[in-house]
């Protein structure tokens, strides 16, 4: 297995690595490592290896470099075996380069290859510890880091500060003529941004803001802590994960929140609700939910009044929010309220294909030319269905998509959930 790279073998601190994967290697990670049967089962279900027929693509691969250093430094008998050569050669500079491509560009975390894995093993949870392994070495994409410091000295990846995030609000309720709250001293809810929908798609900003106003909600958000997404996770800074967790506990505590919400979002939900409170150190004392789980709450107390629509919809499952993330009914809630004419995917829900863009993917150009190649999937899902629209309810998987059929000349327009559901409130 090859992969292009301008990373000299020189540069690459494999101490590091082996030290970060020692470190991580716990019980339940050692359990997986000692599971996999090797029955290539996961090939099947990972969208980089259908897309291309390319073997290096199977998932269980992803295992091989934790693997290595598990059986040669902590395995049950691993000193004494390594005394009669019985275990894997250290790992080397070449080593860590070579798996560059299958531990970042392509791997989207999105644990597809868990359902069907006879063992249960999850792959996406080995690949994240595994990126903080490959960081330390210096082995990695360096848009996906750069972006990682953003979040660190500016905010966020896509460098909206706090100022900028003032500004842009302020310019967004102007012209739509709604209310944005920001900075209130207190509010039952905060919710936070990503801001690829604040650079990229505010319009989603504003349909979030007249939901909620429209249903009486007592919401801010805050300056303090906004930024939904955490790069720190993708990009395995874990000092940069917790800072993203920590600014977000913080807005949170000091307005008085109940609840949290992250926005259109798949791995902010993912690192704030299933994982914020093990980054931090200590229970978060508020609920995290994704604004689809909020919006479709709403909907169920009658706090809102939609209009129906006869245009035919099918729905894109975010890995994060669906599969992983268990919130797999609330959008189907929310569009069985106004929809008439909803058409599920297949597969779909839980089984749902994958935009490509997921896990950092999207951020990283050197996997540029494999994720639009992969997007083909997503293609031949939404077409098989007939629907005149396809709606999603994360950003990164509209900006994976919107990049994707662009670079493939697939004309369909995606659509963010939440803008859908504005332009139905009744007036």
């Amino acid at each position: 297995m090859t992969t292009a790279t301008t990373i000299e073998p020189s540069t690459v601190n494999v101490q590091a690595a082996i030290d970060r994967f020692q470190a991580v290697i716990g019980s339940h990670i050692a359990s997986y490592l000692e599971a996999c049967i090797h029955c290539g089962q996961c090939s099947q279900a990972c969208h980089f290896h259908e897309a291309t027929q390319d073997p290096k693509y199977t998932p269980t691969l992803k295992l091989v470099p934790m693997t290595r250093v598990y059986r040669r430094h902590k395995a049950p008998l691993a000193g004494v075996k390594k005394l009669f050569g019985l275990v894997p050669p250290e790992l080397t500079a070449d080593d860590l380069i070579e798996w560059k491509e299958l531990i970042f560009d392509s791997c989207t975390m999105c644990g597809r290859c868990t359902e069907v894995c006879p063992m249960g093993i999850d792959i996406a949870s080995i690949v994240g510890l595994s990126r903080q392994a490959m960081t330390a070495a210096g082995v990695g994409p360096s848009d996906l880091w750069e972006a990682a410091e953003n979040s660190r000295t500016r905010g966020s990846p896509l460098g909206l500060t706090p100022e900028l995030l003032a500004d842009r609000l302020e310019w967004l309720a102007d012209d739509n003529e709604v209310e944005i709250p920001l900075d209130r001293d207190k509010a039952e809810v905060l919710i936070t941004v990503s801001s690829i929908e604040m650079m990229k798609y505010p319009d989603s900003i504003v349909a979030m803001a007249k939901i909620l106003n429209a249903a009486g909600v007592d919401w801010t958000i805050s300056s303090k802590g906004y930024e939904a997404t955490n790069f720190g996770v993708l990009s395995g800074k874990p000092d940069i994960a917790k800072i993203m967790v920590t600014r977000l506990t913080t807005a949170a505590e000091e307005v008085g929140a109940k609840t949290l919400v992250i926005p259109e979002c798949g791995h902010a939900y993912g690192a704030m609700r299933w994982s914020g409170a093990n980054i931090l150190g200590r229970p978060l004392p508020f609920e995290v939910v994704h604004i689809t789980e909020m919006v479709a709450k709403l909907i169920r107390d009658g706090k809102l009044k939609l209009k129906s629509t006869a245009e035919s919809m099918t729905y894109h499952d975010p890995c994060q929010i669906s599969r992983r993330g268990g919130a797999t009914a609330a959008a189907r809630d929310i569009l069985g309220a106004f929809a008439t004419d909803f058409r599920e995917m297949t597969p779909t829900a839980n089984h749902n294909w994958c935009c490509g863009g997921g896990g950092g993917v999207q951020a990283m150009g050197s996997a540029a030319e494999l994720r639009h190649k992969v997007f083909q999937v997503k293609i031949d899902q939404v077409e098989a269905t007939g629907a005149e629209h396809l709606v999603s309810s994360c950003a990164n998987c509209r900006l994976t998509m919107d990049e994707s059929r662009q670079a493939l000349g697939w004309t369909r327009e995606i659509k963010s959930l939440v803008e859908v559901l504005a332009d139905q409130l009744e007036d």
